[in-house]
């Protein structure tokens, strides 16, 4: 049977139970197809890149398939006709990824850099422009002049 990568996005303010019970449903009707879903991830809500819907955020789910594409036609169906699902995306594969996908490896790896204390802001001191001296330094620019100066030499 042929393999595929279902991704589809559902609405942020719907609940995680009701993201679950999508994710149920749609495992369900690959099964009553005569397939499998070899793996579900739920990558939790995360920023989308731009407004879809009028959703600025979204529940993401991923279903890895094995099943007819008759099934996965149906999954599309349903989805189009759900309100809770904001897009789609299937793409059929020539085998499914073993163990963690590269989205939940990113987050394993996030949450690893924020447990040691490490990152990017925690290792400058100072905030962005700490390494400037206070003394003024102004380049090739030269010295400030008071306000009245500068005031002066634009009516001349």
């Amino acid at each position: 049977m042929p393999l595929y990568e279902h991704v589809f996005l559902a609405r942020q303010d719907a609940s995680t139970q009701q993201v679950e019970e999508l994710t149920t449903q749609m495992t369900g009707i690959v099964e009553q197809a005569g397939g499998k879903v070899t793996k579900t991830e739920n990558w939790g809500v995360r920023s989308l890149t731009y407004r879809m819907n009028k959703n600025r955020k979204a529940h993401f789910v991923l279903l890895n398939i094995d099943a007819p594409s008759a099934a996965v036609a149906e999954i599309e169906r349903q989805e189009r006709i759900s309100e809770d699902v904001i897009r789609y995306l299937s793409v059929r594969v020539e085998e499914l990824e073993e163990g963690p996908s590269a989205m939940m490896r990113k987050a394993d790896r996030d949450r690893e850099r924020d447990d040691r204390g490490g990152g990017f802001r925690s290792d400058r001191e100072g905030g962005f422009r700490g390494d400037r001296d206070g003394g003024g330094f102004r380049g090739d620019r030269g010295p400030r002049r008071p306000r009245d100066e500068v005031e002066v030499a634009e009516e001349e």
